[in-house]
């Protein structure tokens, strides 16, 4: 488990500087085989719609946390899910992390002067065909919502260190594409994190105990 109590430094450094290239939207599913990749591919729209959310991560002074919407259950995709603020990519968005602030300040009312970029996850797919890329930001503690309720029904904020700590994974099989893969759920409480929400979390994971490895090597 890595400490939560890292500061940004290493969470700035642990991360990408700019969005994913063309080939690299899948390197999250850890273990796929190129063949398995090639599969999954080939089982979503040809032209993936670009998106991009927001992974907020609060300053507390316990530690970071990090900030999750449950969706309404009245939305036709992904229906009480819990998810990232964000959306598709608008022509008018100079890149993925100005449509991240511009998102999340429409859902969930976060003012944009909060939220202080970090970096970049490697960009994932979802079925139902976006190329989502995830940009993380620092958000101040005193921020203060106003939830968009024909698009969001709840925000939480989970740990960080919850989040980071391994035993709070739990294994499920899922069906991309018409291949089988390893995935996790994240539990907390009476909701359940899944779905490509835990991907980017448990790659965020990945990529602080890498560069904490890194460093400790």
């Amino acid at each position: 488990m890595i400490d939560p109590l890292f500061g940004k430094a290493h969470i700035r450094e642990a991360l990408d500087s700019g969005p994913s290239g063309p080939d690299d939207e899948m390197l999250w599913l850890t273990g796929a085989t190129p063949d398995m990749l090639s599969q999954m591919r080939a089982a979503v729209p040809a032209a993936l719609i670009p998106a991009a959310v927001l992974v907020p991560l609060v300053e507390r002074e316990a530690g970071f946390t990090v900030l999750l919407t449950q969706r309404a259950t009245t939305l036709k995709d992904h229906a009480g899910q819990i998810s990232f603020p964000g959306g598709r990519i608008e022509p008018e968005d100079a890149d993925a992390w100005r449509a991240a602030l511009r998102e999340a300040h429409e859902e969930i009312g976060l003012a944009e002067n909060l939220v202080e970029f970090a970096g970049y996850l490697p960009d994932h797919w979802v079925g139902t065909g976006y190329r989502v890329t995830p940009v993380v930001g620092f958000v101040h503690p005193a921020y203060e919502l106003r939830l968009a309720a024909a698009e969001v029904h709840d925000v939480f904020e989970v740990p960080l260190n919850f989040i980071l700590d391994e035993a709070n994974h739990k294994s499920r099989e899922r069906n991309l594409g018409g291949v089988v893969l390893q995935t996790y759920d994240i539990p907390y409480g009476n909701r359940n994190i899944w779905g490509a929400t835990a991907g980017m979390l448990l790659t965020l994971r990945r990529q602080l105990r890498a560069r904490a490895e890194n460093v400790a090597g």
